[in-house]
C-alpha cells in the first residue's frame, strides 16, 4: 500500500514504469501491482525529476517597472535601477513578490532554486526577506541563498563586512562579482578572499564571473586557480562567463583545461545573457552566451539558469525552466538529438548536481519529488514546453492541471489538435 502511485509514466530514459511513493520518499520503481491512497494515471506521459534553477535573483523578481523601466536594456542600467529599488523596497514587499514567484515555480514543476541576494546595503533587508521566504517555502521548495555583493566586495565601504554578516545570519552560499570591482587587480584579490571564506566556512561558492562583453575580463582564470587551491571542486560555480563568448580562441584553449582541472561548474543564463550582452555593438552583434558545448566536451558540468523574471534586467519570464533550455538550445546550436536531450538534463540532473542536492532523482530512496508533463520524451518537452499535468513535492501533490487539447472545427471535419507527435 503506497501513499501515492504514479502509473505508467515514461521516464527520461524511455523506460515505462510505475512509481510508488511512501511518505516523502520513492519506495519502488517498476511494474507495481499495488494499491495506493491516491493514483496518478500518467498513461505514457513523461515523468521527470523536478526542474532545478541554480541562478536567480528573487529579491528583485516581479518588480518590473519599479522605480521605472530599463530604457536602454543594458546590464548597467538594470543594476542602477535595482540600486534605487533596494533602498525603498520593504521586507514585506520582497517576501510577497518572492512567495508569489515560488507559487509560479511550483506550478511549473520547479522545486529547487538558488537565488542571489544583494548584501550591498547595510540594512540587509533583502537578506532578512529571503531568509523568511526560505522558511515559508521549505515544506515544498528547496531554496538556497547566495550572499551576493552586487556593487563589489571592495567597491563599497562595508561590502566585505556585509557578506560576512549575511553568512552569519544563515545565508548558504558565498557569492562575488570580480569584474565589478574598481580594477582587475582588486577583482582578482576579491576572488582570493572569497575563495578562502568559502573554504574556511565549508560553504559552496557561486560567482557572477566575467558578465561582460570585454574579452579581457578573465577572472574565471583566477577563480579556477582558487578552486583548485582550496579543493572546492564542484562546490564552486562560475555564473554567466559571457566574456568567454568574445575571447581569443588560443587563450580559451588554455583556459578550458584550467576550469576542467579545478572541478568547478558553470551556469550560463541564456535568456538574460543574449538580452543584455552586445548592447554596445552595431553589427555583427554579439549574443554573449558562453562556450557551452566546448566546456561540456572538456567534462565541465554546465547547467542552464533562469536569472531574472520581470525585474530591472528582464521584462519577461514565467518560471519555466523549459523556456530557458529551449532558448539555450537555439543560441548554443545544440540541435543534435543527443544535445537536445542534454539540454533537458541540464535543467534537471545537472542543475541538481550544481546545487549539491542529495537524494534527487527517480530511484528508490530518493525524495519523492517529480513532475508529469504532457509530452512523451525530453526532446518533445523542449519542443512543446507542455502543461505540467501533476507536480509532486516531497510526497505531496502540489499542483495539477487537466490536459487541454484544442478542439477545432474545420470545413467538412471536426478535429482535435494535439501538439504531441506520435
Amino acid at each position: 500500500m503506497f501513499d501515492l502511485l504514479v502509473k505508467g509514466g515514461t521516464l527520461p530514459d524511455g523506460t515505462v514504469a510505475d512509481i510508488g511513493i511512501a511518505g516523502d520518499r520513492i519506495a519502488a520503481v517498476g511494474k507495481l501491482d499495488a494499491e495506493a491512497a491516491k493514483v496518478i494515471d500518467a498513461g505514457g506521459d513523461l515523468v521527470s525529476p523536478p526542474f532545478v534553477d541554480p541562478h536567480f535573483h528573487m529579491d528583485a523578481t516581479l518588480s518590473y517597472g519599479l522605480p521605472r523601466v530599463n530604457a536602454s536594456g543594458t546590464l548597467l542600467e538594470g543594476i542602477s535601477l535595482w540600486g534605487e529599488l533596494r533602498e525603498i523596497a520593504t521586507v514585506e514587499e520582497m517576501v510577497e513578490r518572492a512567495v508569489t514567484y515560488c507559487d509560479w515555480a511550483v506550478s511549473m514543476g520547479l522545486l529547487a532554486i538558488r537565488t542571489h541576494v544583494d548584501t550591498t546595503p547595510d540594512h540587509l533587508r533583502g537578506v532578512e526577506a529571503m531568509l523568511e521566504v526560505k522558511r515559508r517555502v521549505a515544506p515544498y521548495l528547496d531554496l538556497q541563498l547566495v550572499a551576493f555583493p552586487q556593487d563589489g566586495l571592495y567597491r563599497t565601504k562595508t561590502g566585505r563586512q556585509n557578506v560576512l554578516r549575511a553568512l552569519d545570519m544563515g545565508v548558504d552560499v558565498v557569492g562575488g562579482i570580480p569584474h565589478f570591482e574598481r580594477t582587475m587587480e582588486e577583482g582578482a584579490e576579491s576572488l582570493r578572499d572569497l575563495g578562502r571564506i568559502a573554504a574556511e566556512r565549508g560553504l559552496m561558492w557561486d560567482v557572477h564571473c566575467d558578465e561582460t562583453d570585454d574579452p579581457m575580463s578573465r577572472h574565471v582564470e583566477t577563480m579556477a586557480r582558487e578552486v583548485t587551491r582550496h579543493g572546492l571542486g564542484g562546490r564552486a560555480a562560475g555564473s554567466h562567463l559571457t566574456s568567454m563568448h568574445s575571447m581569443d580562441n588560443y587563450y580559451v584553449s588554455k583556459l578550458l583545461p584550467l576550469i576542467a582541472e579545478s572541478g568547478m561548474t558553470a551556469i550560463p543564463n541564456p535568456l538574460i545573457n543574449i538580452t543584455l550582452q552586445g548592447r554596445h555593438d552595431t553589427y555583427p552583434k554579439r549574443r554573449g552566451l558562453t562556450r557551452v558545448k566546448e566546456m561540456q566536451a572538456m567534462g565541465i558540468p554546465v547547467g542552464w539558469g533562469q536569472d531574472c523574471v520581470l525585474d530591472p534586467w528582464y521584462s519577461l519570464g514565467t518560471a519555466d525552466m523549459l523556456d530557458v533550455a529551449f532558448m539555450g538550445l537555439h543560441v548554443a546550436q545544440m540541435t543534435h538529438p543527443a544535445e537536445m536531450a542534454r539540454c533537458f538534463t541540464m535543467v534537471t540532473e545537472t542543475n541538481a548536481q550544481i546545487m549539491g542536492l542529495t537524494d534527487y532523482g527517480l530511484r528508490p530512496g530518493c525524495v519523492a519529488s517529480l513532475v508529469v508533463l504532457d509530452a512523451g520524451t525530453p526532446t518533445e518537452a523542449l519542443r512543446l514546453r507542455p502543461d505540467r499535468l501533476a507536480v509532486v513535492s516531497k510526497g505531496k501533490v502540489v499542483a495539477e492541471r487537466q490536459r487541454n487539447d484544442a478542439r477545432v472545427t474545420l470545413p467538412g471535419r471536426p478535429a482535435t489538435a494535439r501538439r504531441r507527435h506520435g
